[in-house]
Parts: C-alpha cells; structure tokens; sequence
C-alpha cells in the first residue's frame, strides 16, 4: 500500500481538502497524510465546502511535516509553491510532484465571493486528486 504525503504550508486549506479527496478516490488502496511547514489549524471554510461535497474533513487536524519524519512515504504531493521550495527531505525513493493551487483563505470580497473562490478551489483539487489516483495509485 501506498504512503502519500499532501504538504502546504499551513495545513488549513489545500492540503485538507486534498486529503480528503485523495482518501476518498484511493479507498483502501493508499494511506493519506497531509501536514504543513507550519501549522495554522484547519480553515472552517474548507470543512465546509467539503462537506457541501459530502466529504467529512471535520475530524482532520493540521500537523506539522516533522510529525511524519519517520514514515516511508512513496510519494509527496506539494500544493503550494512555498512548500514546494521549503520540502524537506525524505530518504528514500520518493516520488516528488508539484502542483501550485491559490489560496482560497486568501480570497476577499462578500462572504459568498471567498466561498465562491474555495469552490473553485475545492473542484481544482477534487480534480487533480482523481487523476493522481488513476495514473499513481491504481497504476
């Protein structure tokens, strides 16, 4: 099985939500972890857009990378440019992707236009997940 590391620099928003949905399309068929370069709790609004997805990421909390020092991960997903530029390392054969998605927390205007801005967000990473699931975990 699979070990894979979704990492942001908070772990508040892009990394939950791909959590989530990783978990969702990889089923029993990988173990997803999600932390950040820093820990800034996870962000109301992405429980709630995944909710509204009838995913449940209420449970998850925001956790540091050097929690997970000790796992053999197969491969680390980086969400964000900052934590692509301040990945620490991982021994071993680690498969390294990248993909820069915005931040939807800091999203401004009305409160329905910064929950417009984590839909988008949300169906960004929903998408994403689906394919990384069928082109590295089912593969």
């Amino acid at each position: 099985m699979k070990k894979v590391l979704v990492l942001c620099t908070g772990n508040s928003c892009r990394s939950q939500i791909a959590e989530g949905y990783l978990r969702h399309f990889a089923g029993d068929k990988a173990e997803i972890y999600s932390a950040g370069i820093e820990t800034h709790g996870v962000n109301p609004k992405a429980i709630q857009v995944m909710a509204e997805d009838h995913i449940d990421i209420s449970a998850h909390t925001s956790n540091h990378v050097d929690e997970y020092s000790t796992i053999p991960f197969d491969a680390v997903i980086t969400v964000c440019d900052n934590a692509n530029e301040a990945c620490p390392f991982f021994p071993g054969k680690v498969d390294r992707f990248h993909q820069n998605f915005p931040d939807p927390a800091k999203a401004t205007g009305s409160a329905e236009e910064v929950m417009a801005e984590f839909r988008k967000v949300r169906e960004l990473i929903k998408a994403y997940s689906a394919d990384f699931v069928n082109q590295y975990i089912n593969k």
